[in-house]
């Protein structure tokens, strides 16, 4: 899709064009020049009630004008001068679930007329042009209607001065979509083997260095504990590494690590079966770095990053690890594994490990972990966790740019006991208290040499119900942290 800027909408000719309208009070510079080229139809519709302009309320005014456009879409933003993110994404959310259904191929918005708080026409901007084109997204290739599915906008103009800003919208809402697309494949297809098949076209794509390491690799490093993992598939595991090299000759690098589990049953610790399919979402967190890695790509900022992917397939089967044994971590560590269904961090902690070789900035891990965030902060927040308070302040100052929330969780030192076992140098679960904290503390373990923050996206990286379906999250606040790396 083309996605350009205007600057004013006298020289823009598009199929259709997106005006913004408050309940009350007077129009934008840009809504009102709409208005008095429709011979003051905006007016007389909100005047008389039949548009009443509320929050996310749209109306389709076909034949306005040939002049400048073949329809107008009216959206309301209620009555508050400045809307809140939430309520903009809901009013953005309207303007994509409108152009879908249309058969308009070129599209102008007037988005200088959403204001929102505490926010500059930059941020604005970028954030309309993410929620945008994530409005656009389509799970396709498993239905026979799929075809008629897909956007058929092939031009989207903003309105604005900030190509930056439009970029780093744009390149967000395609990592964001392909996070998405990864994360809603069903499990048999979306393998180990095909996240590493697409590390490699993403290498191929735009020139990263892929390294791909096998069992055998793994077995000779010895990262027992992600091997254990994936004893009882006949999928094979991988450790992903994907380089990005935009920074100087020899920097050290900013990582960010990927939970892959592409289908978790629980393993011998089955999971109920109500709602089991969802856990072909286990691997949301490598799904995340790979969509932020396609961001990076196509904005390519002056910084080194390297994307880790831990991938495992957790199932039930003769050779299945079983609760109550003991395996030995990359670090020398060993873990009594008293619950199969705590695998995530058992990929994560050779990981982890692993990442020491790269002597990392900074070390950012992603994981759909554990239950007990959702319980803890629903799918509002993603749940942060850090060992040292400066990656935890650039992570909040991303989290606010990006619109992209999340919500710092303790990780005192009292909770490493719930950890403590009578049979090996740490347990794999801390019982039923913090959960979401002991699996945090757990990683701990292993990220002592470097700063690291640990992101569970267990509550946020999908929806269930009506929309079920992965979200994308939480690229957009990766790819800000990343590129605030840069300034």
């Amino acid at each position: 899709m083309n996605m350009a800027l205007f600057d004013r909408l006298s020289a823009v000719q598009a199929d259709l064009l997106v005006a913004f309208v408050p309940s009350e009070g007077d129009f934008s510079e840009s809504t009102t020049w709409v208005d008095e080229n429709a011979n003051g139809q905006i007016s007389q519709l909100r005047e008389t009630g039949v548009f009443k302009a509320g929050v996310a309320q749209t109306l389709l005014l076909p034949g306005v004008s040939q002049e400048f456009a073949q329809a107008v879409l009216l959206v309301g933003i209620g009555k508050d001068v400045e809307l809140s993110d939430m309520q903009a994404r809901k009013v953005v959310a309207a303007v994509a679930a409108q152009i879908k259904g249309l058969p308009f191929a070129s599209v102008a918005v007037a988005s200088a007329g959403l204001v929102l708080k505490n926010r500059s026409q930059v941020e604005v901007l970028a954030l309309v042009a993410q929620w945008l084109n994530e409005g656009f997204y389509n799970f396709l290739g498993f239905k026979k209607d799929d075809a008629e599915k897909a956007t058929k906008v092939t031009s989207l103009l903003l309105e604005g001065a900030d190509e930056a800003a439009l970029a780093i919208g744009a390149a967000t809402a395609k990592g964001s979509a392909f996070a998405r697309q990864l994360g809603n494949l069903p499990g048999n297809v979306c393998t180990p083997s095909y996240l590493a098949s697409q590390a490699q076209q993403l290498g191929e794509e735009y020139g990263l260095g892929v390294e791909l390491l096998d069992e055998s690799k793994m077995d000779e490093l010895g990262m027992h504990c992600l091997l254990s993992v994936g004893h009882g598939s006949d999928q094979p595991s991988y450790l992903i590494v994907m380089n990005y090299r935009g920074g100087e000759e020899g920097e050290a690098p900013h990582v960010l690590l990927g939970k892959g589990i592409t289908f978790d049953t629980g393993g011998i610790s089955l999971k109920p079966g109500p709602k089991m399919d969802e856990m072909k979402y286990d691997m949301c967190g490598a799904a995340s770095v790979f969509g932020t890695m396609k961001a990076i790509c196509e904005l390519k900022p002056k910084l080194n990053f390297t994307a880790v992917i831990a991938a495992a397939e957790n199932m039930p089967s003769a050779r299945a690890t079983k609760p109550g044994d003991i395996v030995k971590t990359m670090s020398g560590q060993t873990v009594e594994i008293l619950n199969t269904d705590a695998e995530g961090r058992l990929v994560l902690c050779d990981a982890l490990t692993y990442i020491e070789r790269f002597k990392p900035k900074s070390v950012v891990d992603i994981a759909t972990l554990t239950g007990a965030c959702v319980v803890a902060l629903g799918s509002v927040n993603s749940g942060m966790y850090a060992n040292n308070d400066s990656i935890a302040s650039e992570l909040k100052t991303a989290s606010q740019t990006s619109a992209d929330k999340l919500w710092q969780m303790p990780l005192d030192e009292e909770y490493q006991q719930q950890l403590d076992s009578n049979f090996a140098d740490i347990a794999n679960i801390g019982g039923p208290e913090a959960g979401s904290v002991t699996a945090a503390c757990f990683l701990s373990r292993f990220t002592g040499s470097y700063s690291w923050a640990h992101l569970d996206i267990a509550g946020t990286a999908w929806a269930g119900g009506a929309t079920k379906g992965a979200s994308g999250r939480p690229v957009a606040l990766l790819t800000r942290y990343l590129l605030n790396k840069t300034s």
